[in-house]
C-alpha cells in the first residue's frame, strides 16, 4: 500500500491508496498537542481485514439498496445482497480497491487527489465510471470532493466513511451535538427506507437543538434542511475540539457503531434512491458530472 501525508499548521493528514482511506487526521489543539480525530488501524496492512469502511471512499452505492437491485432504463440489474439488500456498493465495494495516486500538492492549501475505474457491471453496474476524490486542507478544514463521469446511465452515491472522534476519552456520549435536519427516512426491515419522512420532534433523533448524544444507538439517514449550508455540529468538551460539517447533498447518515465509539457523518443521497421514486434521483448520465462537495471544519475552544 502507498501512504501519502499532507500538513497544514494546524491539521496533518494521512491518507492511503487503498479504499482511499483517510489513515489519520490530527488536529492540532491549544496545548500544541495533536489529537487524531478519526479511528483507524496504525498498519495499513490492517485494512485488509476491515469490515467496517474505516475512512474508506464508499460506493459505487453508498447505503442499502432494496430488492436485490435496481431497474434503469427498463433493464434489471442484480446487484449483490443478503437477504436482498445491497450494502455500500457489494461485495468488494470501492472500500476495498487500490486507488490511483493522482496528484499531491504541498502548498499553502495542500490536497491529494485520487482516482479510480470502475468498469462496466462491476458488482452489477452499468457503465464505465471514472472517480476521483481529492482531500484538501483549507481554513482550519478537511475538504472532500468526489466526482464521477460514466460512459452510459448508471446510478452513483458516493461518501466518505470516516468516524470521527474528537479526543481521547472512553466514548461520544458526552459530545454535543446539532443538527439542521427536521426529517429523517422512515425505515423498516433491514434499515431499508420505506419512502416516507417523518419529523424528528417527538423522536430520540431530534438534534435541532444542541444537547449531549447520549446513549441512542443511530443509524439513520436525515434530511439537510434545504435552507441551510451547515448540516451538523458536533463538540468535545473533553478536548475542545468542534466539528462542524457542510455539504452539497440532500441527507446526513449518521451513524455510530456498537463496537467502538466514534461517529459517522455520511453526506450522500438517501439510501435506495434508486428503487424510491420521492427521493432526489441517484441516475448519472454521459455527459453529467457528480460532484459531492462536503466540507468537516474544526475549531478549537
Amino acid at each position: 500500500m502507498k501512504q501519502v501525508t499532507i500538513q497544514t499548521e494546524n491539521i496533518i493528514l494521512i491518507v492511503l491508496d487503498y479504499g482511499a482511506v483517510i489513515q489519520k487526521l490530527l488536529v492540532k489543539g491549544k496545548d500544541g498537542n495533536y489529537t487524531n480525530v478519526v479511528v483507524g488501524n496504525n498498519y495499513p496492512s490492517a485494512y485488509k481485514n476491515d469490515k467496517k469502511c474505516l475512512g474508506a471512499c464508499v460506493g459505487r452505492y453508498a447505503g442499502r439498496i432494496s430488492k436485490g437491485g435496481f431497474v434503469l432504463d427498463q433493464e434489471k440489474y442484480p446487484l449483490h445482497n443478503v437477504n436482498g439488500v445491497h450494502l455500500h456498493g457489494g461485495k468488494q465495494g470501492f472500500a476495498k480497491k487500490t486507488w490511483k495516486f493522482e496528484e499531491v500538492n504541498n502548498g499553502p492549501e495542500p490536497y491529494v487527489k485520487l482516482s479510480y475505474l470502475s468498469k462496466h457491471l462491476e458488482e452489477g453496474y452499468p457503465g464505465n465510471l471514472k472517480v476521483t476524490v481529492t482531500y484538501k486542507i483549507a481554513d482550519n478544514s478537511l475538504i472532500i470532493a468526489h466526482k464521477a463521469e460514466t460512459d452510459r446511465t448508471t446510478v452513483v452515491n458516493l461518501t466518505n466513511h470516516s468516524y470521527f472522534k474528537l479526543d481521547y476519552g472512553d466514548g461520544i456520549a458526552d459530545y454535543l451535538l446539532q443538527m439542521n435536519c427536521t426529517h429523517f427516512t422512515e425505515s423498516g426491515k433491514d434499515l431499508l427506507p420505506t419512502g416516507n419522512f417523518v419529523s424528528v420532534k417527538g423522536t430520540p433523533y431530534n438534534f435541532l437543538e444542541e444537547r449531549p448524544i447520549g446513549n441512542t444507538p443511530l443509524d439513520v439517514p436525515f434530511a439537510i434542511h434545504p435552507k441551510t449550508n451547515l448540516a451538523a455540529r458536533v463538540k468535545s468538551k473533553r478536548s475542545g475540539i468542534t466539528m462542524t460539517v457542510q455539504t452539497n447533498q440532500p441527507a446526513l447518515v449518521v451513524y455510530t457503531p456498537p463496537e467502538f465509539p466514534g461517529i459517522c457523518f455520511e453526506t450522500q443521497n438517501f439510501p435506495d434512491a434508486p428503487n424510491q421514486p420521492k427521493f432526489p434521483s441517484s441516475v448519472l448520465k454521459p455527459g453529467e458530472k457528480y460532484s459531492n462537495i462536503s466540507k468537516y471544519h474544526f475549531s478549537v475552544s
